[in-house]
């Protein structure tokens, strides 16, 4: 309204002043070299954002980091929320030509790089005369800005992070996360799961991740605490288990069995974890349940993504200690959710369609892409590329990736369905379906199985399990097996499909 009295939306940087003026002396921040309250962390976002400005970043510029997770990470994208500014989150596990379509594409006004990965950096061509090294410049440049709020108004729809997003073919692309949808999504993560002031949340995996980021900032908006770790160290995530309230301890698949070893090494005896896991649908079901049992909490049968946050399926948990006879979802309350066939028109209950989604946590579109945006959001909705079906009580059911699909024969195969029964026998303890050229039927699944330790079990009868619970078209043409560890996965532990394919099936 002109007259100024219409509602003003919030931004991530308005609800850390709030929790800086109500929580002061409470910790927000906790890494290896101690704690910062908020009343400290607000007062170094200032001197960083002053700092920022003090070199010409202005609002809707972009700003890159290359680093390991460390409290400056956080920090950064604080300041980017009180200035308007982007900020640039880069993969340091990818190749150096990708890494460097990363930074180009984003044109960003400067990079901050930690001394552990200015190496990498120097063998891309980036293109960026501004580079700052954290752990030789930072804090000089803090100890040379005012501290005061900058107090800029900044849009809610103005982009916050960029975190990049990988697919089948190509090169990452960039999604644009805004300040608008960023603050949803920590209104959903507190909202759909009774997250709180008291529940500390451990940032492990990536920052460059949603995961770390989306969580990290959703638990420093509620007034929670962050406990910052660089990467996975097991023993140290079991030792804060035994002494914090744990909201969500996101568990990945790849990493479960360590953590398992883990809790039983240490004899862990959680003060108390609302939720573990997530991607219930990509682990073993034994897994879960002997997880889920450790740590006496439910494990998370949620399904998201970087483009979306938690919605669209976040509302499911699974009971602890046992194994899950099924992993129905429940649509999340924070969106609207259609399932579509290829003409963009709903599908009948029982019929698998592509999740196309409209709501508040929703990403602002990929970076410099426009006709990947135009083909994502057609008709004003988010196409997931992902399949589901939904039930007749509302439930969802995960079926596929959309753009993973094994034509054999004329037939559609989703790999998920075979893997589903695979990771389901207890002799398995990871599973890839994947295509085979086949010159009768076009393509055929074949199967990659990974055995738990001291389990035996042969091809023949794990087909036979097959044949007991699938159309006889979807039994695998033929099982292999490898180690777990020769699985190539994503920075998320995620098995990649199409590596699979490249490496081993059709090479």
């Amino acid at each position: 309204m002109e007259d100024g009295t219409g509602a003003h939306p919030l931004t991530v940087a308005d609800l850390l002043r709030k929790q800086a003026a109500v929580r002061g002396e409470a910790t927000a921040l906790e890494d290896a070299r101690g704690v910062l309250s908020y009343r400290a962390l607000d007062l170094r976002v200032n001197r960083l954002a002053h700092a920022l400005t003090g070199r010409g970043v202005l609002a809707g510029d972009r700003v890159a980091v290359l680093s390991e997770n460390r409290r400056e990470y956080l920090e950064l994208e604080l300041a980017a929320a009180k200035l308007g500014v982007i900020v640039a989150c880069l993969n340091w596990r990818l190749a150096d030509a990708e890494l460097k379509h990363c930074v180009r594409v984003v044109s960003p006004r400067l990079v901050f790089v930690s001394v552990r990965y200015v190496p990498v950096l120097a063998r891309v061509d980036h293109g960026v005369a501004d580079v700052i090294e954290i752990d030789t410049h930072y804090e000089a440049m803090l100890s040379d800005a005012p501290g005061h709020d900058p107090q800029i108004d900044v849009d809610p729809e103005q982009g916050l992070v960029i975190l990049y997003t990988s697919g089948t073919t190509g090169f990452p692309k960039g999604a644009v996360i805004s300040q608008r949808a960023m603050v949803a999504r920590a209104m959903c993560f507190a909202a759909e799961y009774g997250i709180g002031v008291e529940d500390s949340y451990i940032a492990w995996s990536p920052l460059f991740h949603m995961a770390a980021t989306d969580f990290s900032l959703a638990t420093l908006m509620i007034g929670g605490k962050v406990i910052v770790h660089d990467g996975l160290d097991v023993d140290r995530l079991c030792a804060v288990l035994d002494r914090e309230p744990v909201g969500w301890l996101v568990a990945m698949p790849g990493m479960i069995d360590a953590l398992i070893d883990g809790l039983r090494r240490n004899a862990t005896r959680p003060r108390g974890v609302r939720m573990v896991g997530a991607m219930a649908d990509l682990v073993p079901l034994q897994q879960i349940a002997e997880l889920t049992g450790l740590l006496n909490a439910p494990y998370v049968n949620s399904f998201g993504a970087t483009e979306t946050g938690l919605a669209p399926a976040s509302g499911a948990l699974l009971a602890p200690g046992v194994v899950p006879k099924s992993l129905s979802k429940r649509e999340s309350g924070f969106c609207r959710l259609r399932l579509v066939d290829a003409d963009d028109r709903d599908v009948p209950i029982g019929v698998p369609g592509e999740a196309a989604l409209r709501g508040p946590t929703l990403f602002s579109g990929y970076w410099n892409a426009p006709e990947v945006n135009a083909h994502d959001f057609r008709g004003g909705w988010f196409h997931m590329g992902d399949l589901f079906v939904r039930r007749a009580d509302g439930s969802l059911d995960f079926v596929d990736r959309a753009k993973y699909l094994i034509k054999s024969g004329g037939e559609n195969i989703y790999p998920a369905e075979i893997e589903r029964v695979l990771l389901a026998h207890e002799a398995v303890l990871d599973a890839a379906v994947v295509r085979l050229r086949d010159a009768r039927w076009g393509e055929v699944p074949l199967a990659y199985v990974a055995l738990k330790p001291g389990a035996s079990i042969d091809a023949q009868a794990l087909m036979q399990c097959c044949r007991a619970q699938l159309a006889g078209y979807k039994v695998p043409k033929d099982i292999r097996f490898v180690e777990a560890a020769a699985f190539p996965r994503s920075s998320t532990g995620k098995i990649q499909r199409h590596e699979i394919e490249r490496q081993w099936a059709n090479a």
